[in-house]
């Protein structure tokens, strides 16, 4: 029969670490160039019908975003649960949607000024007179 002997104590080989902060610093660097942050707080409730087409923006930096809708629930009790028109992070009325597009315009390059979009985010509740009201008076096209 055979004999099994110990022969001294045997140690785990040490780790070895030295490319781990190179591999920690790539993930870093990855999850920065993909993250993008948030611009605008939305304040209003929009719930998006269903579209039968849709289009990628090519750059999301050229687009103004427009939103109206139901104010959420924290700003009813001070705006009211009427339909109100978001720009950036404040409510505004329908005239001032022009002064909105011509200083969203000022801040692009001159190239990117022609290629500036105006995304309208509507709530499917809202109704059509508001719309129209927005199309009409605020971007200034004649009925």
């Amino acid at each position: 029969m055979a004999k099994f002997v110990k022969t001294g104590k045997k140690s785990v080989k040490a780790l070895n670490t030295s490319s781990l902060p190179d591999i920690v610093f790539m993930i870093l660097f990855f999850f920065m160039a993909v993250t993008t942050m948030r611009e605008t707080e939305v304040m209003v409730t929009v719930r998006i019908p269903d579209a039968t087409e849709g289009k990628v923006l090519e750059k999301k930096s050229l687009a103004s975003f427009i939103y109206i809708g139901e104010p959420l629930e924290a700003f009813q009790a001070l705006y009211g649960s009427e339909p109100k028109i978001q720009l950036n992070d404040t409510f505004k009325e329908i005239a001032d949607i022009q002064d909105f597009i011509a200083q969203e315009r000022e801040q692009l390059n001159e190239a990117d000024k022609t290629k500036m979009l105006v995304v309208l985010k509507i709530d499917r509740d809202t109704k059509m007179d508001q719309y129209k009201a927005v199309l009409t008076d605020g971007f200034c096209f004649s009925r």
